[in-house]
């Protein structure tokens, strides 16, 4: 299973086309095995799971993905703005039929109910956090917590996989990204001095800039590539976060790294930073080293990671 799903996430990337489903298959026997469960939530609480979910409901878009390549029984998921998928899986919902409950800022507790779920999950960070509906989430099945901003997506698998019983699928799945990752990493060549990845949105917002310690920072640095640290103190959001610093665009000017990768673009994309003129002076702009990340890239689930990681294999081998 692993190896076909990281063979059929890399052509994905290539090809630039949404990821084929993953062939996974759950160990039923083996997993039905110590139930109940106790999940620890995010916020401190633990929730009981009492048998092995057949039907779970993902109220949050940006945890359905890892949910999906465990191939965990997805019957409902809320959905981005403008209430699409995320690209990168949206082949994979409609073949298994998973029903688009509501945009991200929506929440429906009768669409819940009606899909009569054994499991429901919520996130406390991001726009598809849902924590004041937990109480009522609760009175409908077992709804468990979980925290996507502050940790990897192979941490989230993990946990997913505990919580579904499929604990080895997200083995097998981590083990091949590794493989992906460590072949990669020997087949290309890093620029040379500091990388730093950023949301570019131009003057007048913020742009936010990835940290080290960060799930994005970490999958460079896995690579190969040193990641410059953006100053905590440019942020400009009452809530601290782990993952990125929210900078004003005129921060963006003290930057220094040599090599520059912009989130939810391709390289034609990246030309927007690469052709700002008061940023011409900008190292990475200046040395000519400015790439997107991808059109995926800002929300890391096994599909997107795994386009970014053949994406850089094809800048830098």
């Amino acid at each position: 299973m692993g190896l076909a799903l990281a063979a059929a996430l890399a052509l994905a990337g290539c090809s630039g086309a949404p990821a084929a489903a993953p062939e996974t298959t759950s160990d039923t026997t083996s997993s039905s095995a110590g139930w109940p469960r106790t999940f620890e939530n995010a916020d401190g609480s633990t929730t009981e799971i009492p048998a092995q979910p057949q039907r779970v409901f993902s109220t949050a878009v940006s945890v359905t993905g890892t949910l999906l390549a465990l191939d965990a029984p997805v019957v409902a998921s809320g959905s981005q703005v403008g209430g699409v998928w995320f690209d990168q899986w949206a082949d994979i919902a409609e073949e298994r039929g998973v029903v688009n409950a509501w945009s991200v800022g929506e929440f429906d507790l009768e669409k819940v109910m009606a899909e009569s779920p054994d499991l429901i999950v919520v996130a406390t960070s991001g726009r598809d956090a849902l924590t004041d509906q937990v109480a009522d989430l609760q009175s409908v099945a077992p709804t468990i917590v979980v925290d996507y901003g502050k940790q990897t997506w192979q941490d989230l698998a993990t946990e997913l996989g505990e919580a579904t019983g499929l604990e080895q699928n997200a083995e097998k799945i981590i083990a091949s990204f590794d493989d992906l990752v460590t072949t990669t990493a020997s087949e290309i060549t890093v620029p040379d001095g500091t990388a730093n990845i950023i949301s570019f949105n131009g003057p007048g917002q913020d742009n936010p800039i990835a940290r080290r310690g960060g799930p994005h920072a970490d999958l460079l640095e896995s690579l190969g590539f040193r990641v410059e640290d953006p100053d905590p103190a440019w942020h400009t959001q009452a809530q601290q976060r782990s993952d990125f610093v929210w900078a004003t665009y005129d921060n963006l000017l003290q930057l220094t790294s040599q090599t520059t990768f912009i989130l939810s673009v391709d390289d034609a994309g990246a030309r927007t930073f690469a052709d700002d003129p008061v940023l011409a002076n900008v190292p990475s702009v200046a040395a000519g080293q400015v790439y997107g990340l991808g059109r995926n890239s800002f929300r890391l689930d096994p599909y997107s990671a795994t386009e970014i990681v053949e994406h850089v294999k094809k800048l830098f081998s």
